[in-house]
């Protein structure tokens, strides 16, 4: 928007349209999303950073915490191999 009114903007190389205001791009993505493969209108930051949906964060933080689970399994394993296992109860109330 220039002296209130809008203005035709060339997109950039990737398809993305600079929004000044919010900062941030606005443009096409191809992809699945409520079982509908097609392209979707979506944001990105000023770096070229997809802005995830709330569903992709919610999947993206469940990987996180069974990679963080998955871990902790593992230390308990080496721990009670070297015959620590005193660590072993409050590891398990924190964990479980």
């Amino acid at each position: 928007m220039q002296d209130g009114q809008y203005m035709l903007q060339q997109a950039d190389t990737n398809g993305s349209f600079w929004i000044a205001e919010l900062e941030l791009f606005l443009g096409m993505w191809q992809g699945e999303r409520l079982c509908q493969t097609m392209n979707w209108l979506r944001w990105w930051d000023g770096e070229g950073n997809l802005l995830l949906w709330s569903s992709e964060q919610a999947e993206q933080e469940r990987q996180r915490a069974e990679q963080e689970r998955q871990r902790a399994e593992r230390l308990a394993r080496k721990l009670r191999e070297i015959g620590i296992t005193a660590v072993l109860i409050y590891l398990n109330h924190i964990f479980m």
